[in-house]
């Protein structure tokens, strides 16, 4: 067996060329009918007017008075035939014998139908029936004398046959009309189903439904949260772990997108046309990091495909990245710093100032070996060392002075989680606090920091002496998108720091410093994010 394989253009042109067919040949039909209907109605009542014409004809009505009444009104009643059209007209007395007939051998029988309803009811009538020269429509009417008697019958009849060879004509031009609709949707049913084939770029059903269940599939495979945004900012599409990921309908399909940061993203992207890469977003209690790439067509945005990724997934697939960056960065900030020494001892050692240069190296030992081992006795969580051992590498790099309280201690154990966000709040204010410092002071920017776990709380204390923050700002510096800095990816720190301080169900008070900036204080429930050590 062979399978004959249609493509869509041929299908479509043959569906629209039969609905065009199946439609005219319907009307084609209804008016038929409808032309049937109407020929026969007016038939009828073009034999009663003639059946009329007749009965009221003073030459027949004195026919009737004539000793051979046929001779007078056969020719009257032959007249009206020839001149109305009608296919017979015949006129018979009270007993039903005619004066008159379109075949004279007719005259003097009786006629072939009854005349009791119009002799005896005295009334026209109109009928369908079979007579001497066969089927035909037919009217009778009574034929009255000048005293009021009934002294006759007209009957006029035009033959079915007739009728039906001139409706068939009318059909005949009803099929006539019907070829134009039909050509005109050949041709039209072709171009559509052309035009149509060209906007689904050529292809078939069936490769539409396998390229559509192979996107669903490819969408669902994709670890990452991948939804699709039209221009009115509503979400079409998610895939499997975009649904997995907002199952607490923060983004769900046809919901509208409500988040200030992402709008604003959304916004430049529709603007620029052009996507928008490694972008941070703070979802509920949640970190995201955002990509955004523009669907184009025909240069002009349709929509948006956004890629969702959590930064706990991206920390779990660049841990070791992440260890190297930071040792790189460790690195790099030393490295700068002891070239500078080193080029200073180097020149006191061409000097021949060996006291010095002695004095330096002993000084730049001393006070690494001291910052080193204040971090390892004082502070048990090796995450929170690491961050203050980066802090103080990073300042000297930034030519701020990062002054940690001798006598801060922190001898609690924290869930691995937990230091997680803990470093997070500690670095990004530690960040913000040099960065204001040196904005403010330049190479005399300062950070103090003091940290303690006495008692049932863990707190720390964070204070520099840049321009400080107004009171009626501290509320406000925690909004997400919110900055006074140039340049992309900021304005979401203090967003990220206020959300790990929820997690920790910590507080933060904001305050003046003696230094004359801004004092951040850290407070978080010991024993909730962590146990001290017996």
């Amino acid at each position: 067996m062979f399978k004959i394989r249609v493509n869509l253009l041929t299908q479509m042109t043959l569906l629209i060329i039969f609905v065009v067919f199946i439609s005219t040949l319907l009307v084609s039909i209804l008016f038929s009918t409808l032309l049937e209907d109407i020929v026969e109605n007016h038939m009828g009542k073009q034999a009663m007017t003639v059946a009329k014409l007749a009965a009221q004809n003073p030459t027949i009505i004195q026919g009737f008075n004539d000793e051979q009444p046929s001779k007078v009104i056969q020719p009257a009643s032959e007249l009206i035939r020839q001149t109305t059209g009608a296919d017979y007209v015949t006129i018979a007395n009270h007993k039903g014998l005619r004066y008159s007939h379109p075949n004279p051998e007719y005259i003097g029988k009786p006629t072939a139908t009854s005349n009791d309803a119009v002799l005896n009811e005295h009334k026209a009538i109109i009928y369908q029936g079979n007579g001497i020269s066969g089927p035909a429509i037919k009217a009778k009417a009574p034929i009255w004398n000048d005293k009021g008697e009934v002294i006759g019958v007209s009957s006029v009849g035009f033959l079915v046959e007739n009728v039906q060879d001139q409706l068939s004509n009318y059909k005949m031009k009803i099929i006539h009309l019907s070829l134009i609709p039909i050509s005109v949707g050949i041709v039209w049913a072709i171009f559509i189903a052309r035009r149509l084939k060209k906007l689904i770029l050529g292809l078939e059903p069936e490769e539409i439904s396998f390229l559509f269940q192979e996107r669903e599939a490819t969408l669902d495979a994709i670890r990452y949260a991948t939804i699709t945004i039209n221009i009115e900012k509503q979400v079409t599409s998610m895939n499997k772990r975009a649904r997995e990921l907002f199952h607490d309908h923060q983004l769900m399909v046809g919901k509208r997108i409500v988040n200030g940061h992402l709008e604003k993203l959304i916004k430049i992207v529709i603007s620029t046309k052009e996507g928008q890469f490694n972008r941070k977003l703070l979802l509920g209690q949640q970190l995201y990091i955002l990509d955004l790439s523009p669907i184009l067509n025909h240069k002009d945005v349709r929509g948006i495909v956004l890629t969702i990724r959590t930064v706990s997934e991206i920390e779990q697939l660049t841990d070791e990245f992440s260890e190297i960056k930071a040792f790189s960065e460790n690195m790099r900030a030393q490295n700068h710093e002891f070239l500078n020494k080193l080029n200073t001892i180097y020149g006191l050692l061409s000097l021949k100032q060996y006291d010095r240069a002695m004095n330096i190296i002993s000084s730049e030992v001393r006070e690494r070996q001291d910052i080193i081992s204040f971090l390892m006795s004082s502070v048990k969580d090796p995450l929170i060392a690491a961050c203050l051992l980066g802090k103080i590498n990073r300042s000297k790099e930034l030519q701020v002075f990062l002054e940690i309280e001798q006598e801060s201690n922190l001898n609690s154990s924290l869930k691995p989680e937990d230091s997680h966000h803990l470093v997070s709040v500690i670095g990004n204010i530690i960040d913000n606090a040099m960065e204001a410092a040196r904005q403010k002071n330049k190479n005399k920017g300062k950070v103090k920091v003091s940290f303690t776990d006495l008692g049932n709380e863990i707190i720390f204390d964070i204070e520099d002496n840049g321009p400080g923050i107004p009171h009626a700002m501290e509320d406000i510096i925690f909004t997400d998108g919110y900055t006074t800095k140039n340049g992309e990816n900021h304005g979401i720190g203090l967003a990220i720091v206020k959300n790990s301080i929820g997690l920790l169900s910590g507080e933060i008070y904001i305050d003046r410093s003696y230094l004359g900036g801004a004092r951040f204080t850290l407070v978080f429930p010991k024993d909730i994010k962590g146990e001290k050590e017996a």
